[in-house]
């Protein structure tokens, strides 16, 4: 091979592996598009029932002084149960020592019963005795006063007086008697109403301890109900007095995506918004749904410190392999537009926060063009002006042109 030769294939060498470089170089552009426009707000939330029925503890707990019972054995989450089936039990301890008090308080009462009852009948059996004799005694009075009447007036009026002072000890003995009655009826009074609490709160406890085992209201499927750090209750949980639900029937016929909302973002979103719904476990399935509920104050979820609002998304699809608690991403279209042009965000500059433009390439030509832009999502920017369908931007700001002169769009522009 001649030196010319080989001086040539290494400059054509050269040149491609050049035009090689250039190419991996060159600026990145896309079209301007026309079409729908929309601005989406993207939120991860929870599937749960739009309806659903509470499988709760014994109702009772506050009347026995009972305010937190554990859950000692819980059937799986998703089993499908039917009505009366079993689903779980708590703790009896507690409960057992209050029935046990209150057995032991049953029986005090029915003996202080018993022995009120046997006390009263004996005394006033005595006080009629004492007034049945009184009686006799009077008479014996009557008849001596009567015999007396040929006596000497001394005797007379001894009999006289004896027989007033036995006119006034029955009198009295009767008047005892009566007052004894009343006392005694308050006593039986007492004691049958000491006996009356005590059968019915033993009555109460041994009813309440039927309810710690806890059985389906209806048919469904159990779904764990979540603590207030949202951790789901299982076996070893606690549930309260005042709110005894271990888990719930969800009615899986309509279903509900519960997400949040930052506050940045809830402006945009209202009621009867549409939704296009993705499902973590079924990456493949597009479901839809609507806005039924925005909340109108925000909270603080545990661990984090923005503030976010509650959005409820009701789904509009039933599909027998979506289960709650699944995890859901929900594209809330929170506006649209038809036929308008749009360019990528990438591609939008700006200069003195006034001025915005793009980088526009026409064959060879570059120009720094200014335009002029409307709503945008996460994405795009819809273009007003400045740019006409099917035109070439650069995603980027092309290397030394930054000092390129902007051409200026007119003041007021058809």
């Amino acid at each position: 091979m001649s030196i010319l030769a080989g001086v040539g294939l290494a400059l054509l060498l050269f040149y491609a592996f050049s035009d090689s470089n250039d190419e991996e170089s060159a600026e990145v552009t896309v079209e301007v598009e026309r079409g729908l426009f929309e601005v989406i707000v993207f939120t991860t939330g929870e599937l749960e029932a739009k309806n659903s029925v509470d499988i709760k503890g014994p109702a009772g707990l506050r009347s026995a002084g009972i305010w937190r019972v554990r859950i000692t054995d819980l059937i799986p989450e998703g089993t499908r149960v039917k009505k009366g089936d079993y689903i779980a039990a708590l703790d009896k301890s507690e409960l057992s020592d209050k029935i046990s008090n209150a057995a032991s308080n049953l029986s005090k009462s029915e003996s202080q019963y018993t022995q009120t009852k046997l006390d009263t009948t004996l005394d006033l059996r005595a006080v009629r005795e004492e007034i049945i004799n009184l009686e006799y005694d009077l008479q014996e009075k009557q008849i001596t006063l009567k015999q007396s009447q040929y006596e000497p007036p001394a005797l007379i009026r001894q009999a006289e007086i004896n027989l007033e002072k036995a006119v006034r000890a029955l009198s009295e003995r009767k008047e005892s008697y009566t007052i004894k009655i009343k006392k005694s009826q308050a006593k039986m009074q007492e004691a049958a109403a000491n006996l009356g609490k005590d059968t019915r709160q033993h009555e109460m406890l041994t009813k309440l301890a039927e309810g710690f085992n806890i059985m389906a209201p209806e048919d469904g499927m159990v779904i764990y109900e979540r603590e207030w750090n949202g951790k789901k209750k299982t076996t070893g949980s606690e549930v309260g007095a005042w709110d005894p639900t271990v888990a719930t029937l969800p009615d899986l016929s309509k279903m509900i995506s519960k997400t949040y909302v930052n506050e940045v973002d809830i402006r945009k979103v209202r009621v009867d918004q549409q939704v296009n719904i993705s499902l973590d476990a079924f990456p493949d399935k597009k479901l839809t749904g609507v806005i039924i509920e925005v909340a109108n104050v925000g909270e603080n979820l545990p661990n984090t410190d923005s503030k976010v609002f509650e959005v409820r998304i009701e789904m509009n699809e039933m599909d027998s392999t979506i289960r709650p608690g699944m995890t859901t991403g929900n594209n809330i279209i929170a506006s649209s537009v038809e036929d308008v042009l749009f360019i990528p965000l990438e591609a939008v500059h700006s200069q003195e926060d006034t001025l915005v433009y793009v980088y526009k390439k026409s064959g060879w030509r570059l120009s720094k063009q200014e335009i002029r832009i409307g709503k945008r999502n996460e994405n795009f920017v819809i273009v007003t002006s400045g740019l006409e369908e099917g035109e070439d931007v650069l995603l980027s700001t092309p290397e030394d042109r930054t000092d390129m002169t902007v051409e200026l769009l007119a003041e007021n522009p058809e």
